[in-house]
């Protein structure tokens, strides 16, 4: 802690101690907590160095009349100044913990049914239950009564908070039974660390008489467990799912014996609990049993009778609704156990066998689906599963009665139908042995679930004309058996329903009533199987022609969000590359080269400005195929880049300003040897650079970094900006979607590079990447100026006379030295000059470099900057490249940059400051009632 937080803590102590209100901004508590957190944890205890913190603490809890959040507040603190043994001993000798956690206390003085004293209490028991000091005056005065009781709080967050304690309780001291032991198994370890402070105990902190505390602690939950988890009535189901979320964070992270003695105690409640039927306890329910099922299978145990036991009775609940829910939850899970997962299967092909009529569950009855063929071990675990339950599975189809009658009801039917269309991507990557039916089978059945919604019953005469009212026309259900489509394309054995999907894909695409969400699903559908499908030779010329037809009508449609999805299919189809010799892109092969490129640039005039943007990157894909191959350019290529052009000068929405110039790092980056290209780059670093949107002049510095790379990754002292930079991250930096990569360079090249590197310099100038730079670093925009920064560091440690020993050449030294670049008299110009001016006249002289040729800002014009600026519209200036990297004190620019915009006010002296200033506005005379202080809080 600094000298002046030192002096201004105890006074804040004496404001805070004194409060018989509230504080303007009460997040300044939480704010304080923090900071003496991190002190805590650098420092250790604070007791000791500042005693003032002692004195207001025992002030408070005696105090009853305090600001609420300000008891809570010093509960936290007590909490967490008694986390060491020492602090802990501290406040015991002072009689502040005794009082403090005392709810009694609190009770009496009608404060406990605040819910921040309540929070308070939880939060700094919860700190202080470190060792085992803590949890002996726990269990002591008795508090695990009280809090059991606020497990269930009618504060959300108060019983949250309570069940998070519990667990911290029960997990954090549990012994350790053996080394090494960490409490999950070694297969589902990373998925349970949850709590650091938990799992990472190497050594157990129970002592002996730790031990019975500890004891206590555990049998007083296991009760609580036992009577808590089953309702009495409807309005405890709020109960039970709380004790449930208890239970849940506890078997997924205790130990073998902690688990196996929750296990037992709540395995008969549990059963209870699955036979009673409650469906908004499924859920909650269905992940206990597998937190259960997975830590007792751990090690490659066999599962505990029990759980195994609870699992089938949630795999045959009686509610379809249900039964569903718990087998998208197990399938969901990954667990590979061949009866389990054979029945989840079923049941969730149950319900499209049923409307669709396609016959999913096979003509053999469950059990005969079942044929082991994996290892013996399955074979032993199967059959240990099948005789060991006390509970008989009933075959699937026992459920069809009660599946029927829920389908027949429309919001349960859309419901249960969305869940299963959610899972049969899954599905078929489940053991084949496990499959009631091929793969291609249930891409079937989802397409005719697509034709029936859309009003196609005859496509199913098999199914169940009942339940088609509710899907038809039913946006829900096309779009989830869209997403299945789209997710089955990649399923074993599909290849060859690749027309019957691209014709349903082509008739939703047609059809008048379809949503533009649905548009945009089909769209993506299209494309993900036109990527896995490498031979579209089964794909009929008819069936070419149509999608071209619908593609040309729905790029014309009147409402933006479909023309904006087509020409994005446009863009992703083009960019399907296909195998086997065959040289043309997805969209050549699927519309043919006469439709891409025309609608593409008519959608350049769109007066949307997403479906401009979208129509650039989609041009971007498309051209790259010729970029590529190093193609001439044609006269429609040399019209689009004029219109682009256009676009980033005079476009008014920044959508399509920022696709124009990622179409050029794109270009760029394809190594295309374009004199049209090059030919752009200056006019697109000019524009991109002066925009008024601070994402185009960040993607245009991406541009100028690629052309630094280009220039000078042949240098050895050259580092790319992604290597030396990466540590410098900003929270409002810009992500560019895709990485782009240059050729690497020779050797040969490398030493030309090296021989020329003022031509090089030059060439950059004369590109306009020197003043793309500068432009930058004086943005008001903070991100731009940070990337231009990092950039003009990394030029400066390449090109800089004083970097480039390496040559060992003073002539190539001088003649780096003597290339220079324009500053215009105004704008961004103007800034760079008055930053050189002061620069100039703050250091002492250097060698006046001009006497090598060289153009540069001399002393007198830096005298006149210096103290009067430059005139707007004055005349622009040259200056030497190297003598401004020297000069505009870049180091110091970037320390400044990577700073929060907030720095100055982001400390904890400023939080102090702040909270006297509250505390003296409060207490002036001529505050009126209701007046508030605005606080300055980090």
């Amino acid at each position: 802690m600094d000298r002046e937080c030192v002096s201004l803590l105890p006074r804040v102590c004496e404001v805070l101690g004194n409060s018989g209100r509230s504080l303007p901004d009460d997040t300044s508590l939480e704010k304080l907590l923090d900071w003496f957190t991190g002190l805590t944890e650098a420092e250790g205890s604070l007791l000791k160095a500042y005693p003032c913190l002692l004195e207001f603490m025992s002030t408070v809890v005696h105090k009853t009349s305090s600001d609420p959040a300000v008891i809570s507040f010093t509960l936290k603190l007590s909490g967490l100044m008694a986390a060491t043994e020492d602090g802990f001993k501290m406040l015991q000798e002072c009689s502040v913990l005794d009082l403090a956690f005392n709810h009694q206390h609190w009770h009496e003085a009608g404060l406990w049914e605040d819910p921040c004293i309540r929070i308070g209490w939880i939060q700094g028991l919860r700190s202080m239950l470190q060792h085992s000091k803590a949890l002996s005056f726990f269990v002591q005065a008795d508090f695990i009564a009280p809090l059991l009781r606020l497990q269930t709080d009618t504060s959300l967050f108060v019983a949250s908070a309570a069940n998070q304690m519990l667990a911290h309780i029960l997990l954090f001291f549990q012994p350790v039974l053996s080394a090494g032991c960490n409490g999950v198994g070694k297969k589902h370890g990373d998925e349970k660390k949850t709590q650091a402070s938990i799992t990472d105990i190497e050594t157990s902190v129970v002592t002996m008489e730790t031990s019975q505390d500890y004891t206590a602690v555990v049998v007083a939950t296991s009760k609580y467990l036992k009577e808590s988890l089953v309702p009495t009535e409807n309005t405890r189901l709020r109960q039970s799912l709380q004790t449930l979320k208890l239970l849940g964070l506890l078997l997924t992270q205790a130990r073998p014996r902690l688990r196996d003695q929750l296990l037992q105690t709540v395995a008969d409640p549990l059963e209870e609990l699955v036979t009673a039927g409650y469906s908004q306890l499924t859920l909650p329910l269905m992940d206990i049993v597998l937190a259960a099922y997975s830590t007792s299978s751990s090690d490659e145990r066999v599962p505990d009778r029990h759980v195994t036991r609870l699992l089938s009775s949630m795999l045959a609940m009686s509610k379809p609704s249900d039964l569903i829910r718990a087998a998208a939850a197990f399938l969901r899970r990954g667990h590979q156990d061949t009866v389990h997962t054979a029945r989840a299967v079923r049941i969730l092909l149950l319900p499209l066998d049923i409307i669709t009529g396609q016959a999913l569950l096979g003509t053999n009855t469950e059990g005969n689906t079942q044929r082991y063929t994996h290892t013996p071990e399955s074979v032993l675990f199967s059959i240990y599963v099948a005789y060991t339950l006390s509970v008989s599975l009933p075959a699937v189809e026992e459920h069809q009665f009660s599946v029927v009658e829920q389908l027949k009801s429309k919001t349960p039917c859309i419901s249960i139908i969305c869940v299963c269309l959610t899972n049969t991507p899954q599905i078929t990557l489940v053991p084949p042995d496990l499959l009631p039916c091929p793969p291609a089978v249930i891409v079937t059945a989802v397409v005719s679930l697509l034709r029936i919604c859309s009003g196609d019953s005859s496509s199913s005469p098999t199914g169940c004309p009942e339940v088609f009212r509710n899907v038809i026309g039913s946006g829900k259900v096309q779009k989830s058996a869209l997403e299945a489509l789209t997710g089955l394309s990649s399923s074993p054995g599909v290849k060859d329903k690749l027309i019957e999907a691209f014709t349903v894909l082509i008739q939703y695409l047609n059809n008048p009533d379809s949503d533009p969400t649905v548009l945009h699903k089909s769209y993506q559908a299209l494309v993900k199987w036109t990527s896995v499908c490498k031979d579209l030779s089964s794909i009929t010329d008819e069936l070419r022609r149509e999608l071209a037809e619908v593609v040309k009508k729905r790029v014309c449609d009147m409402r933006w969000e479909v023309r904006d999805s087509t020409v994005e299919f446009l863009g992703k189809l083009a960019g399907v590359v296909k195998s086997a010799g065959e040289v043309r892109d997805g969209s050549e092969a699927l519309l043919g080269g006469c439709c891409s490129a025309p609608l593409l640039r008519e959608a350049l005039q769109d007066p949307e400005s997403y479906v401009r943007a979208s129509a650039i990157s989609a041009l971007a894909q498309t051209l790259a195929h010729s970029w590529q191959q190093g193609e001439a350019l044609t006269q429609e290529q040399t019209d689009v880049v004029s219109r682009l052009l256009e676009i980033l000068s005079q476009d008014t929405e920044g959508f399509a300003r920022r696709a124009v110039v990622r179409y050029f790092i794109a270009w760029f980056s394809s190594r295309s040897p374009s004199s049209l290209l090059m030919n752009s780059v200056s006019s697109v670093l000019s524009l991109g650079s002066a925009d008024l949107d601070w994402e185009v002049k960040v993607h245009t510095l991406e541009l100028a970094e690629l052309l630094l790379d280009e220039a000078l990754s042949g240098h050895r002292g050259y580092r790319k900006g992604s290597d030396s930079q990466h540590a410098l991250s900003h929270p409002y930096a810009v992500v560019s979607d895709q990485t782009y990569t240059l050729h690497s360079h020779t050797g040969s090249h490398t030493e030309d590079v090296e021989s020329d590197l003022a031509a090089v310099l030059n060439n950059l100038v004369e590109q306009g990447v020197i003043s793309a730079l500068l432009s930058g670093l004086v943005d008001c925009d903070r991100p731009v100026g940070l990337k231009a920064c990092q950039l003009l560091i990394t030029l400066r440690e390449t090109v800089c006379p004083m970097s480039l020993e390496a040559l060992d050449a003073p002539a190539a030294m001088a003649t780096v030295a003597r290339v220079s670049c324009e500053l215009p008299g105004c704008g961004w110009g103007r800034e760079i000059r008055k930053i050189l001016g002061v620069k100039k006249c703050d250091q002492t002289k250097e060698a006046d470099i001009a006497a090598d040729g060289a153009e540069v800002v001399d002393s007198e014009d830096c005298g006149e900057m210096g103290k009067d600026g430059v005139r707007e519209g004055g005349d622009s200036v040259c200056v030497g490249v190297c003598e401004v990297l020297r000069s505009l004190g870049l180091d110091a620019q970037l320390d400044i940059l990577t700073q929060s915009s907030d720095h100055v006010h982001n400390s904890p002296l400023s939080l102090l400051q702040d909270i006297l200033t509250a505390s003296a506005a409060h207490t002036r005379p001529d505050t009126q009632p209701g007046q508030e202080v605005i606080v300055d809080c980090y």
